[in-house]
């Protein structure tokens, strides 16, 4: 599904539909001979705007592993349900997928609150669970794996560039349940080791739309950068309203999230202009596999496809990491795939090298830091094969294959 400015305006205006719950659409495998993998995403109710290109890069990675021939001479087909951004659909689904349908695998949940309805579920019935997002760190699960960043592997780098370019005092704006509220923390913490200092926290709502009076207290505050830890279609409004207010230019902007949701299509240059952000992959990185990605893709999903970030290209990894553990296990069973794993599998990706960390089950990744211009992220630096440093100092799956639990990282 190719998503423009149009569909976009039209998402993020939605954000509050969660409320309402449609019929459920779920599409079920039918074929006994298929290896069945289970697709959980929010493709309306509000955060479909970042499900359903997830959705498409999974779909487009299990097109890739059937063409090559599948997985242990079977067809590898998913089962996609609509969690329609409420939080008990998670739940429902999740039990569903392991129970009912039966599946090998189950990728998705978008937010740090649906993974955690989700994962219980799956360690219940013991089912593999993928979650395949850029989240604030220290799930420790042996039946998960997290293909994605953590704040160790980025906020890091974000907060040390935009201390040095901007100026030593950041005002953090961020969503308003545990990633928010944790990496909020985790600035607060690289903010004080480079010398700096947050002079101002808040947190908003996914369905935020209204931040003049939040503009005004940056105003009085007078810090060097506003740091945006936002989640949901109505933040938009946030960069349109401080750009309207005559801070942009004059207080700089750095982002865990900014262009994730094609926000820069529906933006003006001379609104995001200079906005900093530090992901595992954006379009513009440059090597062979993204390159060959990036064609494919378009091919199948149209050359004005909303640009990818980390949050889709997740989604893509994640299937493939899943997949190598397949053939390496040779079996579909839940522990010969972990055992798998957990030898420390690396694949060759668009976003460069990921390879799995058997202690805590996250990824070894390159990163890559830029600033919005003309409507697009330039690559200003990269890192290459960045540890998930912040999970590794309270996650040790060797030494604790039994546990089953978020830990709050002290900072």
């Amino acid at each position: 599904m190719t998503i423009d400015r149009r569909t976009f305006l039209k998402t993020a205006a939605g954000i509050g539909a969660a409320a309402a719950l449609p019929m459920p659409f779920v599409r079920t495998a039918g074929a006994a001979d298929t290896i069945k993998l289970a697709a959980l995403y929010d493709l309306s109710g509000g955060l479909e705007v970042s499900g359903k290109p997830m959705l498409d890069t999974l779909n487009y990675a299990v097109g890739e592993i059937n063409a090559a021939g599948g997985l242990l001479g079977k067809q590898v087909e998913v089962v996609t349900y609509d969690t329609q951004s409420a939080m008990q659909m998670y739940g429902q689904y999740a039990q569903q997928a392991a129970l009912k349908d039966r599946v090998a695998v189950v990728h998705g949940g978008i937010t740090s609150a649906s993974r955690e309805v989700i994962r219980p579920v799956l360690d219940k019935y013991k089912t593999l669970y993928f979650y395949d997002t850029p989240y604030e760190g220290g799930v420790c699960d042996r039946n998960i794996f997290c293909p994605s960043t953590t704040p160790g592997q980025t906020v890091d780098k974000l907060v040390a560039y935009a201390l040095k370019k901007f100026g030593k005092k950041v005002y953090t704006l961020a969503a308003n349940y545990n990633y928010g509220q944790i990496t909020a923390d985790w600035v607060k913490k690289y903010a004080k080791d480079g010398g700096g200092e947050v002079v101002g926290t808040e947190f908003f709502p996914l369905d935020a739309a209204d931040f003049s009076a939040t503009i005004s207290k940056i105003q009085a505050a007078k810090p060097d950068w506003v740091m945006a830890v936002l989640v949901g279609g109505g933040t938009i409004s946030f960069y349109r309203q401080f750009a309207a207010a005559g801070l942009g230019g004059k207080i700089g902007v750095a982002s865990t999230t900014f262009g994730g949701n094609g926000e820069q299509l529906v933006l003006s240059p001379k609104e995001t202009d200079g906005i900093a952000v530090c992901y595992n992959y954006m379009e513009t990185i440059q090597n062979p596999e993204n390159a060959k990605f990036l064609d494919g893709f378009h091919k199948k999903f149209g050359a004005k496809y909303t640009p990818l970030y980390e949050l889709p290209m997740s989604s893509y990894q994640g299937v493939h990491l899943w997949a190598a553990g397949v053939r390496k296990a040779g079996s579909t069973d839940r522990m010969a795939v972990i055992k798998a794993l957990e030898t420390g599998i690396a694949i060759d990706m668009p976003s460069g090298k990921v390879t799995v960390d058997p202690t805590t089950h996250h990824c070894i990744l390159n990163v890559y830091l830029a600033e919005f211009h003309d409507g697009g992220p330039k690559v200003v630096q990269d890192f290459p094969q960045q540890k998930p440093t912040d999970t590794e100092a309270v996650c040790n799956l060797k030494d604790h294959p039994n546990d089953r639990k978020q830990y709050v990282i002290k900072v």
